[in-house]
C-alpha cells in the first residue's frame, strides 16, 4: 500500500465522500502512559507496520514526555479551571471550577484566540507552531487536518460549571447559561476562522457526550442547548469546503441524527458503548464513521484471535466498496504487547477488505 502522502489524502477524501476509496484508512495511538511502560518494545511493533506508521522513526518518541500530565501535577489552562492529574501521562480532571456560582459570570473571560489553541488540561498551542504545521503538510502534498482541541463546548461547559450544576442548568433552563453558551460559542467560531484560513481539508474536534450506556440529557434538551452552537460551527466549517471529523465518547446514538444534520463528516464513536447493529442503522450510507475499536474489554482482555476476528466482523457490517468507514485503535497501559501487535496486523491485513463488498 502507497506511503506517498498524496495518495493517502486522496484515498481519506476519498473515504469521507464515499467515492470509491482504495483502502480503509486505519489508525492507532498510542497513550503516553503505554510508552512509558512498554518503551522500546512498542516503538519495535510501530516499525514492524510502515504502512500504518509511514512516517515513524526510531527514536521518535520521548518515553517519558508527560509534560504537565505527571501524577499530582495541578495545572490551570486558559479558562481559569484547575485540573489534577492521577497518572502520569493520562489526561486529569477538573477539581475547581471557576464558574461554580452564577455570581462570577460577570468576571469569566473566554481566551484571546489570537494567542492559539487552548489545550484541554494544557498549554496553548500558538497559531506559528500550528500554521507550519500546515506549511509542512501542504508542501508534502499529505492530507492537512487541524484540531481544535477535545473537550471544545459541552465539556467546557462541565468544567467550568460542574458536571451537577450544569445538569441542574439544563433542567432549570436558566438564562445565566445562555450567556455562558454564547460566550463559548463565539470564542470557538473566532479560533475556527483563523484554522479555516489556513485552507484546511479538515477540521477536527473532541467532545464526549455520553455516558456508559445513555445519554446524559435527553435529545430534546441536546436540541435545544448543544445542537445550535454545533450547526454553527460545523455549518462554517462546511461552507469553506472543508469537512468537520467529531470524535466523541460514551453512548450517543441517540444524538446521531442531529450529529448528522448540524454538518459532521466523520463521526468516531465508541463500537461496543453504542452496538455495532445501532451505527450500521444510523450512520452506513450517511456519514463517515471512524470506529473507535473496543478499548474498555477487547484489546485489552480479548485474545489476539478474537481482535482479528472482530475487526473483519466490523468491516463486513460497516463496510462497503463506497467507502465511509475508518478504523481506530487507542493503545492504553492495559493492552498487552501482543493484543498491540494483533491489531496492528489485523488492520494491515484488512484494510482492503471492503472491496468484496457490495
Amino acid at each position: 500500500m502507497s506511503s506517498d502522502p498524496r495518495v493517502i489524502r486522496d484515498n481519506y477524501l476519498r473515504t469521507i465522500e464515499m467515492r470509491y476509496p482504495y483502502f480503509i484508512p486505519c489508525a492507532v495511538h498510542a497513550l503516553q502512559a503505554a510508552w512509558a511502560k512498554y518503551r522500546e518494545k512498542l516503538e519495535e511493533i510501530f516499525l514492524r507496520y510502515p504502512t500504518l506508521f509511514p512516517n515513524f522513526k526510531k527514536g521518535m518518541v520521548k518515553f517519558d514526555d508527560f509534560g504537565v500530565r505527571r501524577r499530582g501535577n495541578i495545572f490551570i489552562d486558559d479558562w481559569g479551571c484547575v485540573w489534577y492529574f492521577l497518572k502520569d501521562g493520562m489526561q486529569g480532571q477538573v477539581i475547581k471550577h471557576p464558574l461554580n456560582s452564577w455570581s462570577k459570570l460577570r468576571n469569566l473571560r473566554a481566551p484571546d484566540p489570537e494567542k492559539g489553541l487552548s489545550g484541554e488540561g494544557g498549554p496553548t498551542i500558538s497559531w506559528d507552531v500550528i500554521e507550519e504545521s500546515v506549511r509542512r503538510a501542504k508542501e508534502r502534498g499529505g492530507l492537512v487536518k487541524v484540531s481544535v482541541g477535545h473537550g471544545f463546548f459541552f465539556q467546557r461547559l462541565y468544567y467550568l460549571r460542574g458536571f451537577n450544576n450544569l445538569m441542574i442548568d439544563f433542567i432549570k433552563g436558566v438564562p445565566q447559561l445562555f450567556e455562558l453558551i454564547d460566550l463559548i460559542t463565539e470564542y470557538n467560531l473566532e479560533i475556527v476562522k483563523r484554522v479555516l484560513k489556513m485552507g484546511v481539508d479538515v477540521v477536527a474536534f473532541g467532545d464526549d457526550l455520553g455516558l456508559q450506556d445513555r445519554m446524559p440529557i435527553s435529545p430534546k434538551l441536546f436540541r435545544k442547548y448543544i445542537f445550535p452552537t454545533y450547526k454553527k460551527i460545523f455549518s462554517l466549517v462546511r461552507s469553506y469546503g472543508a469537512h468537520v471529523y467529531l470524535h466523541t465518547d460514551g453512548h450517543v446514538i441517540e444524538v446521531v441524527d442531529q450529529l448528522i444534520e448540524a454538518g459532521v463528516s466523520v463521526l468516531n464513536i465508541q463500537d461496543k458503548v453504542n452496538g455495532i447493529e445501532n451505527i450500521k442503522r444510523k450512520c452506513k450510507g450517511r456519514v463517515c464513521v471512524d470506529l473507535d475499536i473496543d478499548r474498555q474489554r477487547l484489546l485489552p482482555f480479548g485474545t489476539p484471535r478474537d481482535i482479528e476476528r472482530y475487526i473483519k466482523y466490523v468491516i463486513n457490517e460497516l463496510g462497503s466498496k463506497k467507502g465511509g468507514l475508518m478504523l481506530t485503535a487507542e493503545i492504553g497501559y492495559d493492552v498487552p504487547l501482543e493484543n498491540v501487535n494483533a491489531v496492528c496486523r489485523a488492520f494491515e491485513r484488512y484494510r482492503t477488505e471492503h472491496l468484496k463488498l457490495p
